[in-house]
């Protein structure tokens, strides 16, 4: 008979409890509101990103936008130079915190339709970004 030595398997939080600070993404890039859409998706490209952190003047997350979404404004009807980000912000104007379980977060993101949500500090600042596995 051989002894096997057996490792002590890792205490892993309870998925309920799990908080959004312990599965969130880098931020990434992060622009101001006052940008134009055709300057963000220049962004976006040479950051190689397909999501872009919106903040206003005083660093404060107002949102997130895709490129998706830059580029159905860009190719609408409506669409002029003079549009910016804050302009098309909407509903994206969503966030959570560090200490919001996933439980909560998955919920308000489904339920809003988000495939992406900004985590933010007490301060308002981006942090990260927590986004829904496909």
């Amino acid at each position: 008979m051989t002894l096997v030595q057996m490792q002590p398997r890792p205490v892993i939080a309870n998925p309920v409890h799990r908080t959004v600070a312990e599965v969130m993404d880098a931020a990434g890039p992060q622009v101001c509101d006052d940008m134009s859409v055709e300057v963000a998706l220049s962004v976006m490209a040479a950051a190689r990103t397909g999501r872009l952190v919106v903040c206003d003047q005083d660093g404060q997350c107002t949102g997130l936008v895709t490129q998706t979404e830059l580029a159905a404004v860009r190719d609408s009807s409506a669409y002029t130079d003079r549009v910016r980000l804050r302009d098309i912000l909407g509903e994206h104007g969503s966030f959570t915190s560090l200490v919001t379980t996933m439980a909560e977060a998955e919920h308000a993101m489904r339920s809003g339709r988000l495939g992406a949500l900004p985590v933010v500090d007490e301060h308002g600042s981006a942090l990260g970004i927590l986004a829904l596995s496909r």
